[in-house]
This record gives structure tokens, C-alpha cells and sequence, in this order.
């Protein structure tokens, strides 16, 4: 029997601060929104824009993260899966909610720091919930800096 894929990567901005709150076990749990956006012609040749919004959840030490170095409006890397969750509310009618559950994140910087020259920082690794080794410098490569990759290197 062939395995399916859940696999989810957004790139958007949050739309608020992170809210962490603690299971009754001590696991912690981190939420937050995220905006996406795309850019298309329309058929008149109109450029539009369209924002879709994304609720997700990170969970421990890749949460606490979040929490710590997020705030809304930060532009961020998510990769993680989808999870539906159905429930009854008051009236006994059934709802759902459609999460992207966090495994990595990473936060990209603001544009002033793009263009600073200042690297993307990891938030939390998907395995420790800490933040990865920092890249490679000029130092640790024996004075050779690491090539620089371009939007030519790009193959999309």
C-alpha cells in the first residue's frame, strides 16, 4: 500500500503575538495566525492580491521558541503538516478546524535586515525545539566564504 504525504511549507507574516498556554501534563502548546499572500493577473490584465490565513500550532520546545523570538507582523518559514480537528458545539452542530501543525520554523527577518546582508534565523528545529547551529562563517571555513546564491540560482 503507497504512504501518503502531508507536507505543508508557508512563508507569510503572523498576524498576532503567539499565545502559549500548558496542557494539564506540562506540555506546552503555542498558537498563532499567519498570513500568506499571492500576486495574478486577473483577466483584464489587473494586477490583484489575495491573503489567505493559516492558524498554527507548535508544540514544546519548537513552541516556547516561537513564542520567545515571534511577535506579529515577524515575516516566518513554516513547515509542518495539516490537521483537521471536528468537534459539537452548544448547539450540538458539528464544526471544524483546520490547523498547520509546526515542525520547523524559521524566522526570515525584516526587509531592512534582508538587505543588511543578515542571514534568515532559525527559530526551532523540529527534533530538540532549539535553534540550529549558526551558518558556516568566513572562520570556519578557513577564510573562504560560502558562494552567495542568487535569484539566477533559483530554478523557479
Amino acid at each position: 500500500m503507497a504512504r501518503g504525504v502531508n507536507k505543508v511549507i508557508l512563508v507569510g507574516n503572523l498576524g498576532k503575538d503567539p499565545d502559549v498556554s500548558y496542557l494539564p501534563s506540562g506540555q506546552s502548546v503555542t498558537k498563532f495566525t499567519m498570513a500568506t499572500s499571492r500576486s495574478y493577473k486577473d483577466k483584464n490584465g489587473e494586477w490583484k492580491e489575495e491573503t489567505e490565513w493559516h492558524n498554527v500550532v507548535a508544540w514544546g520546545k519548537t513552541g516556547e521558541s516561537v513564542a520567545q523570538y515571534l511577535s506579529k507582523g515577524r515575516q516566518v518559514y513554516v513547515e509542518g503538516r495539516i490537521q483537521t480537528r471536528t468537534w459539537e458545539d452548544r448547539e450540538g452542530k458539528k464544526r471544524y478546524n483546520t490547523d498547520i501543525v509546526a515542525e520547523n520554523v524559521v524566522l526570515l527577518g525584516s526587509r531592512s535586515e534582508a538587505e543588511a546582508g543578515l542571514p534568515a534565523r532559525p527559530v526551532a528545529t523540529p527534533r530538540t525545539g532549539e535553534a540550529p547551529p549558526a551558518r558556516a562563517s568566513e572562520d570556519d571555513l578557513g577564510g573562504v566564504a560560502p558562494p552567495e546564491i542568487t535569484d539566477d540560482d533559483i530554478p523557479f
